[in-house]
């Protein structure tokens, strides 16, 4: 861990996350905010529907059962979402409901060579590059940038270990074990917003904000494609 193999098979049952943008979580999303200190309505509202115009283009990195997916979908009536995961997720995102705005690519790389260059108009993740250690996050980084339009916005949840550390490895529901364990042998790999930052910018990308401050155990990093 997190290798692909540990990453392809450990969410192969679609992570689910409940309704996002109700303004009453179920039990499942309810426990999640808890997690980690931050309610997702809000993360919505403040990090992804200020970048999503009607007729958006938007590239999703492992929708798992589709929460995210499908509050983007209800904000781009006439634009696209392409999701991009190791799992088969047509079963769960169903794109014939969605009269050909939704796009569902199952991957075994990232190299997202299954997606159109100079294309998008935001890159959204939840849930995802927390779980990668950092040379897959430079690696997926790297290679979606020219998949995004110029100008193009990139908004990613990550593991945070400073805020981590502040918020209590157990209120965050990480084990305290992975502290001194190799992050190739953890699912919660060592991660910054400084060491976040840096990975961007060799990857070419322009940090408009390391963390948009909307979670107390984790942090969302805003990048723009500029070149």
């Amino acid at each position: 861990m997190p290798t692909f193999d540990w990453l392809k098979k450990e969410f192969s049952y679609g992570y689910d996350s409940g309704n996002i943008l109700s303004f009453f979580p179920n039990k499942t999303r309810r426990m999640e905010e808890r997690s980690v200190g931050g309610s997702y309505r809000k993360i919505f509202m403040k990090a992804v529907l200020p970048y999503l115009r009607s007729d958006a283009r938007v590239m999703e990195l492992g929708p798992g059962k589709g929460a995210w997916s499908r509050a983007i979908l209800s904000k781009i009536p006439h634009g696209e979402l392409h999701v991009l995961d190791f799992q088969d997720v047509v079963q769960w995102l169903k794109p014939e409901l969605y009269d050909g705005r939704l796009y569902c690519h199952k991957v075994n790389d990232n190299s997202f060579s299954c997606v159109r260059d100079d294309y998008f108009d935001l890159f959204w993740s939840f849930g995802v590059l927390c779980h990668n250690n950092a040379g897959h996050i430079e690696e997926i980084l790297k290679n979606a940038l020219g998949k995004m339009k110029r100008g193009g916005i990139a908004v990613h949840q990550y593991a945070d270990w400073e805020k981590l550390d502040s918020y209590g490895w157990e209120r965050g529901k990480v084990p305290v074990a992975f502290r001194t364990m190799p992050d190739d042998a953890i699912w919660w790999p060592r991660n910054d917003k400084h060491t976040m930052a840096a990975i961007a910018e060799r990857c070419g990308w322009t940090v408009l904000s390391p963390d948009l401050d909307l979670m107390r155990r984790d942090s969302i990093i805003v990048l723009q494609r500029n070149g």
